[in-house]
């Protein structure tokens, strides 16, 4: 679950870390009262979206030449002008993909007096199990363009769970931002800081860009993003009321009731699948017979019949899907029980598409003689590659 970054500032102050002053608007009025509470004389006006790029995004209403979605303004009425150009209007980033999202939330910040800007992150490492910080002078700039062009200006190190964070992981944040004096011994405190926030709230990200250094010589974390492990929001109730569903996918939020594991692809072919590793088989073997997969979707190892049910409704409600492949292993899944879900879901919502049941493992008989005797027009496969082939086909016929 990801966060808006007025409401990623929120947790940060909650841990002392140091944050400009800002107001959250939904509204123009509410943003020119919001930039008359702060002390000025300079604003920025900020799009509240779920992607990155926003300062260089464009809006897709306006003219080609009109600024992005973060926006300096140097009077109350700047602030005016570009609340009512941002609000209700499309934003397209490299994060968006040209679809965009709309803005429907801005956040209005008091400028500040920049000196350096600097990139720091807070992520899981897989390899090492550890919590590890990414840190880079290169503030300010796409990080995955700084890995591409300049590695050599990127340090990471992990932090032991035994021992937590320590002196020493601060003086290793100060050393890579050429840090001394004052501002290292910030850097020691900011470090310690943004750990403790990232394992209190079961983060999965936190991303400070940029980290500045200001005029006076205080470093300061002028943008943050903060991403959640969904597994461990049962334990954050301020976290899960953060949750802004105008910002995901509808699909997806529908999922989420369901406990499935969905995520929304751009392909035609529709996938339900139970176990991660055979959903990311399934994604790739369509790929390799030249069709594109329309989504994720893991039902999991004890889906009940209505899982299955509501699974099937998510991906028939995507306009994108004209086939749907259903490839299933029973093991602690029942064949039987996912033939029955498919069934109800199709005599529920109709089926005008192409659809590839393929069926293996406990009760695989009975599932087949479930779907055989069901009248409807379900194509059977034999093993995974025998399914992804039919579906293809079946998929390209309809075009």
């Amino acid at each position: 679950m990801n966060i808006h970054e007025y409401q990623a500032k929120a947790v940060l102050k909650e841990f002392g870390l140091p944050v400009s002053k800002g107001v959250p608007a939904l509204t123009v009025e509410e943003a020119v009262k919001g930039a008359k509470e702060l002390p000025g004389p300079l604003y920025v006006v900020k799009s509240q979206i779920h992607a990155g790029g926003r300062g260089k995004g464009k809006f897709k209403e306006l003219a080609a030449d009109a600024k992005g979605g973060v926006r300096l303004a140097k009077s109350i009425e700047d602030v005016r002008a570009s609340a009512e150009e941002m609000l209700g209007n499309t934003l397209v980033t490299v994060q968006t993909g040209p679809a965009g999202k709309q803005v429907n939330r801005l956040y209005i910040e008091d400028g500040s007096d920049i000196e350096k800007e600097f990139y720091l992150s807070v992520l899981v490492d897989r390899e090492t199990s550890r919590v590890a910080f990414v840190v880079s002078t290169e503030g300010g700039m796409d990080i995955e363009k700084v890995a591409h062009e300049t590695p050599e200006k990127i340090v990471t190190f992990s932090v032991d769970p035994a021992t937590g964070v320590m002196a020493h992981h601060g003086l290793a944040v100060a050393k890579a931002l050429g840090l001394s004096g004052d501002l290292a011994k910030q850097a020691v405190s900011l470090t310690t800081k943004l750990y403790t926030a990232f394992v209190a709230k079961d983060m999965a990200l936190l991303e400070i860009n940029p980290l500045i250094v200001t005029k006076d010589g205080q470093l300061k974390c002028l943008d943050a993003k903060m991403g959640f492990d969904a597994n461990a929001l049962y334990r954050h109730p301020d976290i899960v009321a953060l949750r802004d569903e105008s910002e995901e996918d509808p699909k997806e939020i529908e999922a989420s009731r369901y406990d499935l594991s969905y995520i929304a692809l751009d392909g035609s072919i529709g996938c339900m699948v139970n176990g991660a590793g055979l959903a990311m088989a399934t994604l790739d073997i369509i790929k390799l017979y030249g069709e594109e997969p329309a989504n994720f979707l893991d039902v999991g190892g004890g889906a009940t019949k209505e899982k299955v049910t509501a699974a099937f409704k998510i991906i028939t409600a995507d306009p994108k899907v004209k086939g749907i492949l259903v490839n299933i292993f029973g093991g602690i899944m029942k064949c039987d029980v996912i033939a029955e879900g498919v069934i109800a879901a199709v005599q529920e919502v109709g089926l005008k598409i192409p659809l590839v049941v393929r069926l293996e493992g406990t009760n695989v008989e009975l599932g087949k003689q479930i779907i055989r005797e069901s009248g409807l027009n379900v194509i059977a496969a034999d093993d995974l590659d025998d399914a992804a082939q039919k579906i293809v086909k079946a998929v390209r016929e309809a075009k």
